[in-house]
């Protein structure tokens, strides 16, 4: 059977070992007792089995929570229980990937338009933003007064990207390199901005994730579904054929 990865979700349920791996908090061990250790007033736990039992619980039940929430509770613990007793499968293994993979990307996709909107309300509002039909956001920071480059075009600019919580993830700068690199092979929001800007120019440009890289991000730098932050400065044109 294979196991889905595109989300908590998915390991928590599908695998015991990554459901710690995923968890936020470090699992503690379990402490050896000869006494019951009530979790509830309703709830005695009498062994380092049930201990573990209840605590896999409710680490799925965290993550879950966490990552997807809106889900049937019922119907879940309904699913490991007829797992547990044998019972036959109501999907085979091919329905159930495809079915929580569907749903992952949905809850994913909700999750970050909504938390996109959030940052494109605020940057919206700052002094000179101006907005294309695409959705790209930017800001001239200094308007040059050479030649603008097409998408066949090659440029060379420097630049700094950075994250809405202002994580530095790459920059020219700091290898004190500018890069050279043909238009059309960068991402859509780098291919539509640049090409507004004359050589000698310097713009800051806010791209929405469906511009930059999607809903998969660029693991480990660039988190899924994150809008991007670029200072740019275009250097030279070298055109097409």
């Amino acid at each position: 059977m294979k196991f889905l990865s595109v989300s908590t979700l998915v390991f928590c349920i599908l695998t015991v070992g990554s459901i710690h791996a995923q968890s936020k908090q470090p699992v503690k061990p379990v402490v050896k007792t000869t006494k019951p250790v009530p979790a509830t007033s309703a709830l005695i736990l009498k062994t380092e089995a049930d201990s573990a039992s209840y605590a896999l619980g409710m680490n799925i039940a965290q993550s879950l929570n966490r990552d997807l929430g809106n889900l049937n509770t019922k119907l879940i613990a309904q699913g490991l229980q007829d797992v547990f007793d044998k019972k036959p499968a109501k999907f085979d293994d091919g329905t159930i990937y495809n079915i929580l993979s569907a749903y992952s990307s949905k809850v994913l996709e909700e999750n970050a338009h909504a938390q996109q909107k959030t940052f494109f309300d605020t940057i919206k509002t700052k002094a000179g933003i101006k907005i294309t039909e695409s959705g790209l956001h930017y800001l001239v920071i200094k308007e040059g007064a050479g030649v603008k480059p097409t998408a066949s075009d090659s440029v060379t600019v420097h630049y700094r990207g950075t994250l809405p919580d202002g994580t530095e993830f790459d920059a020219s700068y700091e290898r004190n390199e500018p890069l050279i690199i043909q238009l059309g092979n960068v991402i859509p929001g780098w291919t539509e901005g640049l090409q507004l800007m004359s050589v000698g120019s310097n713009y800051k440009f806010y791209i929405p994730y469906q511009l930059g890289y999607g809903l998969r991000g660029a693991p480990p730098t660039i988190p899924g579904g994150s809008p991007l932050i670029f200072e740019v400065e275009l250097l030279e044109v070298k055109k097409g054929h």
